[in-house]
């Protein structure tokens, strides 16, 4: 093949990212930032903002811990190895949080809803 040559497309399409993220949030737990606020403080959950440090330095929800995307589930595992453990995940619009929250279910954790509003309606509700 040469490098200006077209690329032959197969018959599988590739999936959108909002294709992916509605899938992804049928096998999920979803909740307003309301309504995990609430179970929060019933359950005594851990709430956990996905985004970046720098983003979570910015602007955070109260009681929130920072553990990016990408240490997750490794930190997760060492920090919190208990698969009981309410947790609550969320981020700046709900993108990230369905993928953590996904994961994390992949690696065993049996209690783990995602909050899917953006930053400012969790920030609001756990004020």
């Amino acid at each position: 093949m040469l490098i200006n040559e077209p690329i032959e497309q197969g018959t599988d399409m590739l999936k959108t990212i909002p294709e992916v993220v509605s899938q992804a949030r049928a096998s999920l737990n979803c909740l307003t930032a309301a309504e995990a606020s609430a179970q929060c403080k019933v359950n005594n959950g851990l709430v956990i903002d996905v985004r970046e440090p720098n983003e979570f330095a910015e602007k955070s929800a109260v009681g929130s811990i920072n553990i990016p995307r990408g240490l997750l589930e490794m930190k997760m595992l060492q920090m919190y190895p208990n698969a009981e453990l309410a947790v609550f995940i969320h981020c700046a619009t709900g993108v990230r949080a369905v993928f953590s929250g996904e994961q994390l279910q992949r690696v065993g954790y049996q209690n783990v809803s995602v909050i899917t509003c953006d930053l400012e309606g969790v920030c609001r509700a756990f004020a």
